[in-house]
This record gives structure tokens, C-alpha cells and sequence, in this order.
């Protein structure tokens, strides 16, 4: 984290340390997912560790947030996130079965890599001061843009049918849940 206030408060440190330590544990999570021989499986075995850890960071959020409006948004991220990894976790073996060529999967992997070493970085370099709620908005928007730029490039494919519904909703409510949280920043001056 990138501190843009000298001294942080014992309620933000704490915040930041369980923030690190999810945000450590979901890149180790996308890093050493096994890959195979399928982009729609590549991405299921991918985009899970990011749900969860957007679960995880949402709750901890809730621990400390005082306003209404980001408590919704982090509470509706547990909701669809949870679901979400439900639906893909329901057709990852059907989707296992999609085969792609070695060309596509290594452009489809050498552009995801791009997306998560953007977003990790992003997230690693948030700044951070004692307004907890900006705090999480400024790591959360990173994290969904990575989403919806993963959903995108695997749309690209030829890909499991299952997964395209899936795809489509990540990229409908993440996209929302940046202008929301882009507002509320504006609102409250982050």
C-alpha cells in the first residue's frame, strides 16, 4: 500500500494487514491455478481465488464502514460474488471439456497475465490513509476493472456455453459497482 497520510490510526492498520493479507493469498490463489487445455476452465480456476477474495475484502470492510451506500455495494459483492463462484464451480467440468488450440490459449494467458500484473500492482499500490471507506474503494475498483477486462478476453474465444452467461454478468454488475463506488468517491471526497 502506498500511505498518503503520514500516520495511519490502529483501526486502519489493522484494516490494511487483513487487506494484504487477502489481497497476498488471492494473487498466490490466481498464480498457481493449474491451467489446462481450456480457456473456459482457465478462467473458472482463475476467477475464483479473485471472488473470494473480493468476498473477504467486503467483509472486512463491513467491520468498519459507516456509510450505507458502500455497506449496500460491499454486501451485494458477497451476494453476487458467492453466486457467481457457485455457477462456476457448477460447469467447470463441462467447461474443462471446451478445448482450445495452444495458439488461442497462449494468447488468452498472455493476456490475462497482463490483466492481473496490472490489477496486482493497482491493488498493491492503492493509496491509503485513515478514511477506511476510500481506502476499499481505491483497492475495489482496481479489482473489478480486472474482472471485467478477464471477462472480456475470454469472450474473445470460442468457449464453454455456460460460462458465457456467467462472463456477461460479471462484466454488467462489475462495471456498475465501479460507477457506484466512483461516485461515492466523488461524495466523499477520496
Amino acid at each position: 500500500m502506498r500511505h498518503c497520510h503520514n500516520l495511519l490510526n490502529p483501526e486502519t492498520e489493522k484494516y490494511l494487514q487483513k487487506y494484504n493479507r487477502i489481497l497476498t493469498e488471492m494473487i498466490r490463489g490466481m498464480e498457481e491455478a493449474r491451467l489446462k487445455d481450456s480457456i473456459s476452465y482457465n478462467f473458472i480456476v482463475q476467477m475464483v481465488p479473485h471472488h473470494l477474495a473480493a468476498i473477504e475484502m467486503s467483509e472486512n470492510l463491513l467491520a468498519y464502514c459507516p456509510i450505507p451506500a458502500l455497506k449496500e455495494i460491499a454486501e451485494g459483492i458477497i451476494t453476487e460474488q458467492t453466486r457467481g463462484i457457485g455457477d462456476m464451480l457448477e460447469i467447470e467440468e463441462e467447461c474443462e471439456a471446451c478445448r482450445n488450440t495452444p495458439c488461442q490459449l497462449n494468447k488468452f494467458q498472455g493476456r490475462i497475465n497482463q490483466i492481473k500484473q496490472l490489477m496486482f500492482f493497482q491493488m498493491r499500490h492503492a493509496c491509503a490513509d485513515n478514511n477506511i471507506s476510500c481506502n476499499f474503494m481505491r483497492e475495489m475498483i482496481p479489482h473489478h476493472m480486472g474482472a471485467v477486462r478477464m471477462s472480456k478476453a475470454a469472450l474473445e474465444y470460442e468457449i464453454c456455453p455456460g460460462l458465457v452467461p456467467i462472463l456477461q454478468s460479471i462484466i454488467t454488475s462489475q462495471e456498475h459497482g465501479i460507477m457506484q463506488m466512483r461516485e461515492l468517491m466523488r461524495k466523499n471526497c477520496c
